[in-house]
């Protein structure tokens, strides 16, 4: 008898801010963490699609995507799609989904729709003819906290939080926080806060270590020991529709993107064995 697929690992990168890195950490650490060899779904949830654009996938090669998935015009295993990276496959998503809210107002477990979707490709979709068993799933959210940002938290297991190295860090940080507690309090009570990754420090700015101690000295071991540097190349590579670690591997933020991957899969190993 064939064991059934293992669960994977269901992380949601969020932060209520908006340019905070968010997107690009979630498709280079997806990228990064296919590459070590742990094949990763990306879910983009996002309505503006900008980690389908930055896996290269064009609109209009966006068949069935997140949207049908939530509306329940599509299974999740129908949808997925394979990228360029080996190892990486991604839910798409186009501007549809910002109109799917009105849509899932009055659907029956209109939180859990994506769990639901979710669980019935671990038990039916990947043991299927073409289905694939993922270690990871990343659900990138839009920024700001709506019905999609719930179905993805409803959906995971953990959250994952860019934070950018700027003045205004700590004050979005505290509003998130209390939005996963209100998760948690009303929809996944298993929810926890994987970690936190400190995006785009800039080694000339004195603000950018002040706001890394800051937030080290209030989280603690929260805060990833991997810093993601501000760098241009970081910048470039999803207007060539890569990621950065395609783009220029051997640029900081490639470099930076892989540690950070290895930190995760070491956070993921003492939690496992706790």
């Amino acid at each position: 008898m064939t064991a059934p697929p293992k669960k994977p690992r269901i992380l949601v990168v969020a932060n209520q801010k908006g340019g905070v890195g968010k997107t690009t950490t979630a498709i280079n650490l997806g990228t990064a963490l296919a590459a070590i060899g742990e094949p990763t779904l990306l879910i983009d949830i996002d309505p503006q699609g900008n980690a389908s654009t930055g896996l290269g996938i064009h609109r209009q090669d966006r068949g069935m995507t997140t949207y049908e998935v939530l509306t329940g015009q599509a299974k999740l295993a129908d949808a997925i799609v394979p990228t360029r990276i080996p190892g990486l496959s991604l839910l798409p998503a186009t501007v549809d989904l910002s109109g799917a809210e009105l849509e899932l107002i009055d659907m029956p477990r209109r939180n859990f729709i994506l769990r639901d979707a979710l669980e019935e490709y671990s038990v039916h979709g990947a043991s299927g003819r073409d289905g694939q068993s993922f270690s990871y799933v990343l659900i990138d959210c839009p920024p700001s906290l709506t019905l999609l940002t719930l179905n993805a938290m409803a959906a995971a297991d953990a959250v994952l939080v860019p934070l950018q190295c700027e003045f205004f860090a700590l004050e979005g940080l505290s509003q998130l926080m209390k939005t996963i507690e209100l998760v948690k309090d009303k929809l996944n009570p298993s929810l926890e806060m994987q970690g936190i990754v400190l995006t785009m420090f800039d080694k000339r700015n004195k603000l950018s270590d002040q706001v890394a101690a800051d937030v080290r000295q209030t989280l603690g071991e929260k805060v990833y020991a991997t810093i993601i540097p501000r760098n241009v190349r970081i910048s470039e590579a999803p207007s060539h529709g890569v990621p950065a670690l395609v783009y220029d591997l051997r640029c900081p933020g490639s470099q930076a993107y892989i540690k950070l991957a290895g930190e995760l899969i070491q956070r993921e190993r003492i939690r496992t064995a706790a």
